[in-house]
């Protein structure tokens, strides 16, 4: 009997889990999915750009064009990506790309994003920072940063790519699981909040894995 009312505990437990789990995802797909890409944004000190595409490049570029930030820094860019490469393909003038954007080629994933954004912003001391990244990475990306840059003001413009609101990506093999994996990361992320930070503001013990993605990306 106390074999089965354990079982039974545990199995309630993991339906109870499993309810919560989808309950949030629920939560999370219909947040990311009321994002638009802001008509107009204020200008901040800077922006930076969280790769996984030239389709976050090109909005991010278009910023710093337009006088939305004194600098912008391109994130988790390929090792093996050339700086040329970058600035013809997103057909920006030379002279702009070459006083006023910055790359960040140590970042492998979104805890790299931050970490290296971290320094570069506290680097050059800036106080407000446009975020440009895609709508379902922004809430991930958003909280990363904010560990280590609490007296810095993060403006968020995220790239939207794929309508979410409209439920026609329930029908998408491909669009469910990147969904999936990008809540279970930012569960994950949500627990490294509670972790104690090192002097670097990475949490103490975290995994650094590394994920290839896109061209000038290591990361989605």
């Amino acid at each position: 009997m106390a074999f089965l009312r354990i079982l039974r505990n545990l199995l309630f437990a993991v339906l109870a889990c499993a309810l919560f789990f989808l309950a949030g995802f629920g939560v999370f797909t219909q947040y990311i999915g009321s994002m638009k890409t802001p008509a107009d944004v204020e200008a901040a000190d800077a922006i930076v750009v969280v790769t996984g595409g030239y389709a976050r490049l090109t909005p991010a570029i278009d910023l710093l064009r337009t006088g939305k930030g004194k600098r912008l820094l391109i994130s988790g860019v390929n090792p093996m990506a050339k700086p040329d490469e970058i600035r013809i393909a997103t057909g920006t003038d030379r002279k702009l790309f070459d006083c006023c954007v910055d790359i960040d080629k140590a970042a492998l994933n979104t805890i790299g994003n931050a970490t290296e954004s971290a320094k570069w912003i506290r680097g050059h001391k800036f106080r407000s920072v446009i975020v440009v990244t895609n709508n379902y990475h922004m809430p991930r990306t958003l909280l990363e940063l904010q560990r280590t840059l609490s007296k810095v003001e993060l403006r968020p413009y995220p790239v939207v790519l794929t309508r979410l609101d409209d439920g026609a990506w329930l029908h998408n093999p491909d669009a469910v699981r990147v969904l999936l994996t990008e809540y279970s990361k930012y569960l994950a992320a949500l627990v490294r909040n509670f972790l104690p930070l090192d002097i670097s503001g990475n949490s103490l013990g975290e995994a650094e894995l590394a994920h290839v993605s896109g061209t000038t990306a290591k990361r989605h």
